[in-house]
């Protein structure tokens, strides 16, 4: 019966745990949701909640294609860097869903479960473009279930209000140099976090005080 239990644990045939928390790390139901949210007391990810403000949800944006794109990637650049201050980051996720509750979430899965909680700590006291930012960690550690995968062929028919991912691309340009700026980070100062001292990351451009 255990072994049952455990290999149902927070897929659609679980009766008791949110199969939508355990995939995506939040549930449209929140609070009032019937199953169980069981938030891990360890993981490699941390999610920030509504914390990208997307110009193109606001009424008054007159931002064209390349300015929406070059304020992502602003966004983006400034996040990894903070979180790659803690560990070695292996992805980031931002939504660009449209529903309450996954509007503006950020997503970053780190190689080390103690860097991961490190950032979600150091997070919770920060803020970002003059709002307080709030980190909790998240029980997400596969994207491929957690993400659209209509969404990455443009199939879609949900749209914004998509109960999975729709995650927001940065420009591949700007992947590669930040993929790049931490695979050298990391030869400096040694492959392994947890047995070295930590040199400096890359220094963003500031946004977090």
């Amino acid at each position: 019966m255990a072994n049952y239990l455990a290999s149902i644990f927070g897929t659609e045939q679980d009766k008791v745990n949110c199969s939508f928390y355990y995939k995506i790390g939040a549930c449209r139901h929140g609070d009032r949701c019937s199953r169980k949210h069981v938030k891990p007391s360890y993981s490699q990810t941390i999610m920030c909640p509504n914390m990208y403000q997307n110009p193109a949800f606001l009424p008054n944006n007159k931002l064209n294609e390349s300015q929406m794109q070059n304020h992502y990637d602003a966004f983006y650049e400034d996040f990894y860097c903070e979180a790659a201050k803690f560990g070695e980051v292996e992805e980031v996720v931002v939504c660009e869903n449209n529903n309450d509750h996954l509007i503006g979430n950020v997503y970053c899965r780190f190689k080390y479960e103690e860097d991961a909680q490190k950032a979600c700590d150091n997070f919770n006291s920060r803020w970002h473009a003059g709002r307080p930012v709030y980190a909790e960690l998240s029980p997400v550690t596969d994207f491929r279930e957690a993400c659209c995968r209509q969404h990455e062929t443009k199939e879609c028919v949900r749209g914004g209000f998509c109960n999975f991912i729709h995650s927001k691309k940065p420009s591949p340009e700007l992947v590669r140099e930040l993929e790049l700026a931490q695979r050298r980070h990391l030869k400096l100062r040694g492959r392994d976090a947890r047995s070295v001292s930590r040199s400096p990351s890359p220094e963003p451009k500031r946004r977090f005080y």
